[in-house]
């Protein structure tokens, strides 16, 4: 007979498989840059990649939001961990912890929808207070089917194309969730624990362009933190054929891969490689390298 644990262990495994198989068909780069790797000789098998984190994004509305999407991953053993402010796209985010160090972090971001104009927030409620109570409270959270199948079920109706680009023009932050919802925004290969000449972001990202791959370039093309040990990169938002309400059809940005090297903390760095493992290398996440990966779906670098 299961232990709560080990049922609660397979539930999180199949939500997660299911967010990965429905982003991997989303989004083509994800496979690309697997064949690329195992062309290269760098891994044998996707399945040799870890998982940095996974992010997602939310509207900061009643019933929804952070307050409400944290309940699925809490349930299953995370835990909430640093908040973040992003001033100038007016976000807010956390990130968690998973319950064993082979999962991914999550961090979750909910766009701060009373700083916005009179305009954008009426197009954004329009929209949302169609959700009168809190989705997830009446969701069977032992159900890894059902949750699968709520992280990838509209919770609002389809919005027209004259509403998402005027929330475009304001946020584009927001003109991504009003169309896009709760897709997964992006999944993170864990660069260090690559093979020696692919485990550096620096090594990883001239891999990357050999190969022909389009990168975030806001911030530069390597974002890093004031201490040096988080290093970052992305590539670029693939565009997809959106249906809009009443048969528009737009090429918009959806979603993207990150790439991410944590160092070894100073008081490790003489270990042996072989004794190195998660605990010993930089934890969390940092606001200036986050605020540009953000812009991996803004025109800016979609239109490059």
């Amino acid at each position: 007979m299961l232990t709560n644990q080990q049922t609660t262990t397979q539930t999180l495994d199949a939500v997660l498989g299911g967010l990965m198989r429905r982003y991997s068909e989303r989004v083509p780069d994800v496979q690309k840059v697997i064949d690329a790797m195992i062309d290269e000789g760098i891994i044998g098998a996707a399945s040799e990649i870890e998982n940095d984190h996974i992010a997602f994004r939310t509207m900061g509305v009643p019933n929804l939001g952070i307050a409400s999407f944290e309940k699925i991953f809490l349930h299953y053993g995370y835990e909430k961990r640093d908040e973040f402010n992003f001033t100038g796209k007016k976000l807010t985010a956390y990130w968690f912890s998973p319950p064993e160090p082979h999962y991914p972090r999550i961090f979750v971001s909910e766009l701060r929808v009373h700083e916005l104009s009179d305009e954008a927030r009426q197009i954004i409620h329009r929209y949302t207070d169609t959700v009168t109570s809190d989705p997830v409270d009446s969701l069977d959270l032992d159900d890894a089917a059902a949750v699968d199948q709520f992280l990838h079920q509209p919770l609002w109706t389809t919005p027209t194309l004259a509403d998402y680009q005027r929330l475009l023009d304001e946020s584009e932050y927001a003109a991504w969730v009003i169309f896009n919802r709760y897709y997964l925004n992006h999944f993170t290969i864990s660069v260090h624990n690559l093979k020696p000449g692919y485990n550096t972001i620096d090594e990883y990202v001239a891999f990357l362009e050999r190969r022909g791959f389009r990168l975030n370039t806001a911030g530069g093309t390597i974002k890093v933190s004031p201490d040096g040990d988080l290093r970052q990169a992305s590539t670029v938002a693939q565009m997809i054929d959106a249906e809009f309400a009443g048969g528009d059809v737009h090429r918009i940005a959806g979603s993207y891969v990150e790439f991410a090297e944590r160092r070894v903390l100073p008081p490790f760095r003489d270990l042996p490689a072989d004794q190195i493992s998660r605990q010993h290398r930089r934890e969390g996440f940092e606001t200036g390298n986050a605020d540009k990966i953000f812009e991996s779906t803004f025109t800016t670098q979609t239109g490059k």
